[in-house]
């Protein structure tokens, strides 16, 4: 039975969790944080040098602006802990928040019935979800039930992605250290230094997280018995180095009304579809000029390290990397090496490759991601943990939010897009309408069918579909919330603006 009662819980405390609190406030939520601090992967899936990947301006919640939101600078992820916890203290969201609480299980104690067409009422007048939770690493676990469940654990973080190795090839063969991002990301900087100093360090990955790593290796290895790392890279993946495209703001290219009327998007009609087919060589175009420019300023064909799809497709699957900016000068001196490989294994003093060769190691570092499906399916329990997603891969959500197969819950944060924060926030927003009944939702087929044209839309778009990123089609994304919450979806003062400057959080602040 459960011990506490309330009509909406979180589960999560990072930005999406942050969010969900404060816009849901009026119902007194109770947010799960299963570590000591608010943040989620900016505190616990981050560097010392990791830094926001857009500006600032465009990574800020619409009714709490950054306090210097015209710095050019990215931030480090010590300055998002800070701006979040100021928010989550200017809008006493943190009373809500039980610290060092995970939840371990859930139960459905409510009627749900698998073929009925109709959605449900959010909030039906009794709970519907328990939740057990673990405080403190204690053994004992306390229920408490709710009418309404926001998941908003994210898909980073907790559990790490760990390849799949031949029979006695794996890590225990190894003589020197194995570890995970995940791992590296708890030390201190005197401990990551140490690890890495003055050892012949490899890689895996070719994403921020790896690119990051690289740096802070090659930085610990400066003196004269310093040693170079190797990044071991299976897809390439684009990088930028700034905001900036043959000197013309990088928002132009995508972030724009203008701009995204060149991308399909979801219900764009026969005529809409006819317009994006015909307009596809500016859409190609746009694409190469991005790449023309990347590979004339960093030496991609150098380091072999040219991808060989276009460019949208990583920018549409939320996978675009913003450089640090030594990261090449680190290379030019020698001190990162690149490798490719599709395949590798362990031997005793490092690793080898599927073409015969061997790379010695004293560190290897497995910067191979997260298993974000598997940490959802640890909490959701069946019937509903089938249900989270399609044979192709990707999660239903509706409005990025709702699965309309499971009741009375939501999820935060895994639909991405450029601007994480801004599409929690709005989506929190919409949600918070719903809750309060100022809507309804659609049928449960209508549901399913917009979210299967989403997903098309992203398959098209880009073959790491899975990810599942609007990125593209963001703007229309955004329209169709405000248009279900009552509210205009053109927010600009004038036509002009409307088309061509690029959309952000302030745009969305709560008026009519």
């Amino acid at each position: 039975m459960a011990v506490y009662s309330k009509k909406i819980g979180i589960i999560g405390g990072g930005i999406s969790g942050v969010a969900a609190a404060k816009q849901l406030s009026k119902h007194e939520p109770v947010v799960f944080e299963a570590t000591d601090s608010l943040g989620g992967v900016w505190r616990h899936c981050s560097y010392r040098s990791t830094k926001l990947q857009t500006p600032r301006c465009d990574y800020e919640f619409s009714d709490f602006p950054w306090e210097q939101r015209d710095n050019s600078s990215f931030p480090y992820s010590g300055e998002i802990l800070d701006y979040l916890y100021s928010y989550a203290e200017h809008f006493d969201v943190l009373k809500f928040v039980k610290f060092n609480t995970k939840a371990v299980e859930i139960r459905f104690k409510g009627d749900w019935e698998s073929k009925s067409d109709e959605y449900g009422s959010p909030l039906p007048g009794k709970p519907v979800w328990e939740v057990g939770v673990q405080t403190n690493n204690s053994q004992t676990i306390q229920w408490y039930a709710f009418e309404f469940l926001v998941i908003c654990t994210g898909k980073y973080g907790d559990i790490p992605m760990i390849p799949k190795f031949p029979q006695h090839k794996g890590p225990q063969v190894f003589q020197g250290k194995v570890l995970h991002t995940l791992d590296y990301c708890k030390l201190n900087e005197e401990e990551s230094t140490e690890l890495l100093k003055d050892k012949k360090v490899v890689i895996f990955g070719y994403k921020k997280s790896a690119i990051d790593l690289a740096v802070e290796c090659a930085e610990a290895n400066q003196g004269p018995q310093g040693k170079p790392c190797t990044m071991v890279a299976r897809t390439l993946h684009w990088t930028v180095p700034h905001y900036s495209i043959w000197g013309l703001p990088f928002y132009m290219f995508y972030s724009t009304r203008a701009s995204q009327f060149l991308h399909e998007r979801p219900n764009q009609g026969f005529l809409r579809c006819l317009l994006c087919h015909l307009m596809s060589p500016l859409r190609r175009a746009a694409s190469k000029m991005i790449e023309s420019y990347l590979t004339w300023k960093l030496p991609l064909e150098k380091y072999g390290l040219k991808p060989e799809h276009p460019f949208e497709e990583d920018y549409a699957s939320c996978q675009m990397a913003i450089l640090p900016e030594n990261f090449f000068a680190e290379a030019d001196k020698g001190n990162i090496h690149f490798k490719r490989a599709s395949k590798w294994w362990f031997w005793e003093g490092g690793v080898e490759f599927d073409d015969g060769t061997k790379l010695d190691a004293d560190v290897v570092v497995l910067a191979t991601g997260f298993d974000g499906k598997k940490k959802l399916k640890t909490i959701i329990p069946e019937p509903f943990r089938c249900l989270l997603e399609f044979p192709s891969g990707m999660m239903p959500l509706y409005r990025g939010t709702i699965n309309p197969l499971i009741p009375n819950m939501a999820f935060v944060g895994y639909v991405e897009s450029v601007s994480n924060l801004h599409t929690a926030e709005i989506r929190c927003k919409w949600l918070s309408r719903l809750v309060d009944d100022q809507f309804k939702l659609p049928s449960v087929e209508k549901m399913l069918e917009e979210t299967t044209k989403e997903m098309e839309i992203m398959k098209k778009t880009t073959r790491f579909f899975k990810r599942s990123c609007i990125s593209t089609f963001s703007i229309n994304h955004s329209d169709e919330i405000c248009e279900e919450m009552g509210w205009t979806s053109w927010r600009k003062n004038n036509w002009l603006a409307e088309a061509f400057s690029p959309y952000n959080s302030q745009d969305y602040k709560d008026k009519k």
